[in-house]
Protein backbone atom coordinates (compact mmCIF):
# COMPACT_ATOMS: atom_id res chain seq x y z
CA UNK A 1 0.00 0.00 0.00
CA UNK A 2 2.93 2.77 0.53
CA UNK A 3 3.89 2.07 -2.71
CA UNK A 4 0.47 2.87 -3.97
CA UNK A 5 0.61 6.24 -2.71
CA UNK A 6 4.47 7.01 -3.63
CA UNK A 7 3.58 6.34 -7.02
CA UNK A 8 -0.41 8.11 -6.78
CA UNK A 9 1.06 11.65 -5.31
CA UNK A 10 3.38 13.08 -8.05
CA UNK A 11 0.42 11.76 -10.16
CA UNK A 12 -1.77 13.86 -8.55
CA UNK A 13 0.45 16.60 -7.78
CA UNK A 14 1.11 17.57 -11.02
CA UNK A 15 -2.75 17.63 -12.30
CA UNK A 16 -3.31 19.91 -9.44
CA UNK A 17 -0.41 22.32 -10.89
CA UNK A 18 -2.27 21.94 -14.42
CA UNK A 19 -5.38 23.45 -12.75
CA UNK A 20 -3.64 25.86 -11.10
CA UNK A 21 -2.25 26.81 -13.96
CA UNK A 22 -5.30 26.80 -15.78
CA UNK A 23 -6.71 29.07 -13.14
CA UNK A 24 -3.90 31.39 -13.87
CA UNK A 25 -4.24 31.51 -17.50
CA UNK A 26 -8.20 32.33 -17.08
CA UNK A 27 -7.26 35.11 -14.02
CA UNK A 28 -4.60 36.96 -16.16
CA UNK A 29 -7.46 36.56 -19.53
CA UNK A 30 -10.08 38.36 -17.26
CA UNK A 31 -7.42 40.62 -16.12
CA UNK A 32 -6.22 41.39 -19.67
CA UNK A 33 -10.50 42.31 -21.02
CA UNK A 34 -10.37 44.49 -18.03
CA UNK A 35 -7.23 46.49 -19.13
CA UNK A 36 -8.94 46.80 -22.36
CA UNK A 37 -12.24 47.73 -20.57
CA UNK A 38 -11.18 50.36 -18.53
CA UNK A 39 -9.15 51.89 -21.49
CA UNK A 40 -12.23 51.60 -23.40
CA UNK A 41 -14.08 53.65 -20.91
CA UNK A 42 -11.69 56.44 -20.39
CA UNK A 43 -11.91 57.10 -24.10
CA UNK A 44 -15.22 57.98 -23.86
CA UNK A 45 -16.82 61.17 -22.99
CA UNK A 46 -17.63 60.96 -19.56
CA UNK A 47 -15.70 58.26 -18.39
CA UNK A 48 -16.49 56.59 -14.87
CA UNK A 49 -13.43 56.45 -13.03
CA UNK A 50 -14.13 54.47 -10.53
CA UNK A 51 -14.89 51.52 -12.34
CA UNK A 52 -11.48 51.93 -14.15
CA UNK A 53 -9.67 52.31 -11.26
CA UNK A 54 -10.91 49.16 -10.11
CA UNK A 55 -10.55 47.47 -13.27
CA UNK A 56 -6.70 48.07 -13.43
CA UNK A 57 -6.51 47.33 -9.67
CA UNK A 58 -7.45 43.74 -10.96
CA UNK A 59 -5.09 44.29 -13.75
CA UNK A 60 -2.44 44.65 -10.98
CA UNK A 61 -3.51 42.13 -8.80
CA UNK A 62 -3.01 39.65 -11.58
CA UNK A 63 0.16 39.85 -11.77
CA UNK A 64 -0.04 42.06 -15.19
CA UNK A 65 2.18 45.02 -15.45
CA UNK A 66 1.95 45.77 -19.06
CA UNK A 67 2.23 48.23 -21.50
CA UNK A 68 -1.66 48.53 -21.16
CA UNK A 69 -1.93 48.92 -17.44
CA UNK A 70 0.56 51.62 -17.24
CA UNK A 71 -1.19 53.37 -20.40
CA UNK A 72 -4.26 52.91 -18.76
CA UNK A 73 -3.22 54.29 -15.43
CA UNK A 74 -1.57 57.61 -17.02
CA UNK A 75 -5.07 58.26 -19.11
CA UNK A 76 -6.76 57.76 -15.88
CA UNK A 77 -4.14 60.27 -14.59
CA UNK A 78 -4.29 62.95 -17.18
CA UNK A 79 -8.40 62.50 -17.52
CA UNK A 80 -8.62 63.51 -13.54
CA UNK A 81 -6.30 66.04 -13.93
CA UNK A 82 -8.20 67.87 -17.35
CA UNK A 83 -11.28 67.13 -15.05
CA UNK A 84 -9.84 69.28 -12.27
CA UNK A 85 -8.43 72.55 -14.46
CA UNK A 86 -11.94 72.65 -16.39
CA UNK A 87 -14.21 72.38 -13.24
CA UNK A 88 -16.67 75.30 -13.38
CA UNK A 89 -16.60 75.46 -17.16
CA UNK A 90 -18.99 75.10 -19.92
CA UNK A 91 -17.83 73.64 -23.41
CA UNK A 92 -16.81 77.15 -25.28
CA UNK A 93 -14.17 77.29 -22.44
CA UNK A 94 -16.42 80.49 -20.27
CA UNK A 95 -17.13 80.17 -16.67
CA UNK A 96 -20.59 79.67 -15.90
CA UNK A 97 -22.76 81.84 -14.39
CA UNK A 98 -24.23 81.48 -10.91
CA UNK A 99 -27.90 80.26 -11.36
CA UNK A 100 -30.30 83.49 -11.00
CA UNK A 101 -31.78 83.12 -7.49
CA UNK A 102 -35.66 82.94 -7.14
CA UNK A 103 -36.69 85.83 -5.50
CA UNK A 104 -40.25 85.75 -6.30
CA UNK A 105 -42.85 85.90 -3.92
CA UNK A 106 -45.20 82.89 -2.48
CA UNK A 107 -47.43 83.84 -5.25
CA UNK A 108 -45.47 82.71 -8.20
CA UNK A 109 -45.35 86.31 -9.48
CA UNK A 110 -41.39 87.42 -10.68
CA UNK A 111 -39.64 89.86 -8.30
CA UNK A 112 -40.06 93.45 -9.29
CA UNK A 113 -37.58 94.47 -12.19
CA UNK A 114 -37.74 90.90 -13.53
CA UNK A 115 -39.49 90.58 -16.37
CA UNK A 116 -40.01 87.35 -18.96
CA UNK A 117 -37.08 86.95 -21.75
CA UNK A 118 -38.06 88.62 -25.34
CA UNK A 119 -39.35 85.87 -27.82
CA UNK A 120 -37.20 85.76 -30.68
CA UNK A 121 -39.43 86.47 -34.21
CA UNK A 122 -39.28 84.68 -37.41
CA UNK A 123 -37.39 86.82 -39.93
CA UNK A 124 -39.13 86.60 -43.18
CA UNK A 125 -37.16 85.95 -46.08
CA UNK A 126 -38.54 86.66 -49.54
CA UNK A 127 -38.56 83.67 -51.82
CA UNK A 128 -36.17 84.12 -54.94
CA UNK A 129 -37.27 83.00 -57.74
CA UNK A 130 -34.74 81.97 -60.34
CA UNK A 131 -36.04 82.85 -64.17
CA UNK A 132 -35.92 79.55 -66.44
CA UNK A 133 -32.70 80.33 -68.07
CA UNK A 134 -32.80 81.14 -72.25
CA UNK A 135 -30.91 79.03 -74.83
CA UNK A 136 -30.60 80.49 -78.04
CA UNK A 137 -29.24 78.26 -81.17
Amino acid sequence: MPIEAILIKPVVDALLALFRQADDITLKRNAEAAIREAIRELLQANPNESRTEARIGIAKAAGILSEDVVLAEAMLKRHRATRARTRGKSATGRARKPAPAEDGDKTGKPAAGASAPRKKTARRTAKRTVPPTVRTP
